[in-house]
């Protein structure tokens, strides 16, 4: 079987269109026919240092149709319509306790670049082998070997053209706020940050019955996206004022915050402006340290990071999906499509603002 891909070679260096063999399934593996994939911070992030030996094919929000299965899958068959989410072992702890995105196994399951026996899901033109099973999937190609327990069967109502970008993006920022930080109906929140998954946990909120939602961006056209979606506010964070803005909105200080910049100060200030109960969840992820002083915590605050929303995707998505199916969640919006053959140019665009969130389709 073949398949076209975008295959990272160097760090750093250019996505390169390549047509690849792809490996029969193993046991517990599927073979997808992918429709379309979203691009995401993570993925241009591992492209930049490539955590896993090169070359690889990144992307992990899929959404495509079950093509074959391999042996001990019964949960999903040939002709199924999945999003493809992050992987779990499903055995530990935190994923027997419904927390698979806290599982102790994350990392190696999701960037080790193949099969826990070393071998991998693709072999290029030369016979060489090329990373696969990024976050199970590798949803960068047309066709991959995907671990089984990633899939989640979607509904015929949903296009699988947008339908990939449920597996991470949408489900981090919806989920940080109605499942991770779960605000009761008029509780105040600032959302810092306003890209994909920021404007995600916009909408999330408006599902939630908060307010005020203040949104804080530098861009004044993802500020704009934030109030069409059900921002009450938004804020210039680059004003000097920004604080002061955000005070004046909520005086006695907001309920919950969802920071999503990774910015250390960012974080800090954002802390700064919640009520002495209240809590500041932290999606975004960059090699920063962040301090604070222990009156910012000890008053009663609470600062917690959130990995994937913290939701279990097989139940999650299809709550997304209905959601969505009733207007409730437009991230449709959002989306930019681009053939996998431009993904070079999507990142380009992604980097310099025209471009909320990009989605990959295939041929």
């Amino acid at each position: 079987m073949k398949a076209t891909a975008a295959v990272v070679r160097t760090p750093g260096g250019p996505f390169s269109i390549e047509e690849l063999d792809v490996a029969d399934p193993s046991a517990g593996e599927v073979i997808v026919d992918f429709v379309a994939t979203g691009i995401c911070h993570t993925d241009l992030s591992a492209a930049q240092v490539l955590p896993m030996a090169g070359p690889v094919v990144l992307g992990h929000e899929g959404a495509g149709i079950v093509a074959a299965v391999g042996s001990g899958v019964d949960d999903v068959a040939v002709g199924d319509r999945v999003v493809a989410s992050f992987s779990a072992c499903g055995n530990c702890t935190p994923c027997l306790s419904g927390r698979p995105a806290y599982c102790r196994d994350f990392i190696s399951a999701n960037v080790s670049a193949g099969r826990a026996d070393g071998t991998h899901g693709f072999t290029d033109s030369s016979g060489n082998a090329v990373g696969s099973h990024f976050f199970g999937q590798s949803s960068f190609a047309s066709r991959a070997v995907v671990r089984a327990g990633n899939l989640v069967p979607i509904p015929d109502t949903v296009p699988l053209e947008i339908a990939g970008v449920l597996g991470c993006s949408v489900q981090t920022g919806v989920g940080a706020i109605i499942q991770a930080l779960r605000p009761s109906a008029n509780s105040s929140v600032i959302i810092t940050g306003t890209g994909a998954v920021g404007l995600s946990a916009v909408m999330g909120a408006v599902i939630a019955g908060c307010h005020p939602i203040v949104a804080v961006d530098t861009s004044p056209v993802r500020l704009r996206t934030a109030r069409s979606l059900g921002a009450t506010h938004t804020l210039d964070g680059a004003a000097p004022d920004v604080e002061e803005a955000a005070r004046a909105v909520a005086p006695d200080g907001f309920d919950y915050a969802l920071d999503t910049t990774g910015v250390a100060a960012v974080i800090r200030r954002t802390v700064s402006l919640l009520t002495t109960s209240g809590t500041c969840g932290l999606v975004g992820l960059a090699d920063q340290e962040v301090s604070f002083g222990l009156g910012d915590l000890v008053v009663g605050r609470t600062v917690r990071g959130i990995i994937e929303g913290d939701v279990v995707p097989r139940t999650f998505i299809p709550r997304l999906t209905e959601l969505w199916r009733r207007e409730s969640l437009p991230f449709d919006t959002l989306l930019t499509s681009y053939p996998i053959t431009e993904i070079n140019a999507a990142v380009a665009d992604l980097a310099a603002g025209r471009a909320t969130k990009a989605v990959l389709t295939f041929p």
